[in-house]
């Protein structure tokens, strides 16, 4: 594959006095230098995501000069992205995402161009959106649009600069199939069952995790914008931050990749379904509901299935704790022949604890919609929220 950037684009970039005085460290470094800047400022990196990881990213790809930024993101700043979000501030809180980023990055580097998608990642609007750029970086924080940045990358030829975060571990790698390695899928050809996954906002992070994952990205994305070193094509990097320790494991193409093998069954984009889908609305009882029954007195088990760190926080009255990861050995603990109301925090962790209830024999089992979100919400504003 030819060099990201064209010599065409090279020629065509100038820099003024302040540009040539903003990147003065970077020119004096022989392997960037004059060309090496022209590059970055010739060259469009794609970041879907302005959250844990985009801000990093974002941070430092438009401090480095790279020319043209994307920012594809639908979300509101919430005050508990802020522990590690540092795009936003708490000025930010419930304004768009894409709009918090875009006032921060142009004080940076008025000299980058941003473009501004808000909006999700969809299979309707995935390959147009990777196709007007050199390089992708993942920022994602869920596996279907994981897999749908992979697959998009993987079909338009674009690198994928890729990190995952969860509580103190994370990795990271470059998808490559056009650099010659392997991609996302090859590693894992399949996302993982509905309610597999621990949680898809509730197990918690790190606040300095994805600013090192998201700062490893950006050295990728600007390693394959400058053509330089090695990146991490066919490898995966590994982090435990408690350890404070990296490892790397080696990683080869898939000859059965569904999407880069030779026999592709994947040949088009289509979005896939939600790995956190909520609870049957039939199987489900109201926060207010909740609340009614609770003042009447009426007779069943309420348990809180989060974990002892939340329970700390914030538990609603008559709870027991029993986490979702202790049910399965603690089922003795509780009556079938009773009803069973089951909560987390918004309604995924319970909603596979109604299921593991009914599997062993509970028949009146109801799952509290929004969990203790909604509590906060629509029962008691003064109710902790985190």
């Amino acid at each position: 594959m030819p060099p990201l950037i064209s010599a065409a684009r090279l020629a065509a970039v100038n820099f003024s006095d302040e540009e040539r005085t903003r990147y003065a460290r970077h020119l004096l470094l022989p392997e960037v230098g004059r060309e090496g800047q022209a590059r970055l400022k010739a060259g469009a990196v794609l970041l879907i995501g302005a959250g844990g990881l985009g801000s990093p990213s974002a941070l430092y790809l438009a401090a480095a000069g790279v020319g043209r930024l994307g920012l594809v993101d639908p979300d509101r700043v919430d005050g508990s992205n802020l522990h590690r979000q540092v795009l936003h501030g708490t000025r930010d809180i419930a304004r768009p995402k894409i709009a918090s980023a875009a006032d921060r990055l142009r004080d940076l580097n008025p000299h980058v161009e941003l473009e501004l998608h808000e909006t999700r990642f969809t299979a309707a609007n995935a390959a147009a959106l990777v196709r007007g750029y050199d390089v992708v970086l993942d920022g994602t924080d869920n596996f279907p649009t994981r897999y749908l940045v992979n697959d998009a990358c993987v079909l338009e030829r674009k690198p994928n600069a890729y990190a995952a975060i969860f509580r103190f571990e994370g990795q990271a790698s470059v998808f490559a199939p056009c650099l010659g390695g392997p991609c996302y899928r090859c590693l894992f050809p399949e996302p993982p069952p509905p309610g597999a996954v621990p949680s898809c906002a509730e197990g918690g992070v790190f606040g300095m995790l994805p600013g090192l994952l998201g700062t490893i990205q950006a050295t990728e994305a600007i390693k394959l914008l400058l053509d330089l070193g090695s990146p991490l094509v066919g490898r995966l990097l590994l982090y435990d931050a408690l350890a404070m320790r990296f490892r790397e494991m080696a990683l080869r193409r898939n000859p059965e990749c569904p999407v880069c093998g030779p026999r592709s069954k994947i040949t088009r984009l289509t979005d896939l379904p939600d790995t956190c889908p909520p609870a049957p609305k039939s199987e489900e009882i109201s926060v207010r509901e909740l609340k009614r029954r609770l003042d009447a007195g009426e007779d069943f088990d309420l348990v809180d299935v989060r974990e002892p760190a939340e329970w700390q926080i914030a538990r609603l009255p008559s709870a027991r704790l029993i986490p979702l990861g202790e049910l399965g050995r603690r089922m003795s603990e509780l009556d079938p022949a009773r009803e069973v109301i089951v909560y987390c925090k918004a309604g995924a962790r319970s909603g596979k604890a109604l299921g593991l209830l009914k599997q062993r024999g509970f028949s009146r089992v109801w799952n509290v919609a929004g969990g203790t979100d909604a509590w906060a919400a629509e029962v008691d504003p003064k109710f902790p929220r985190y």
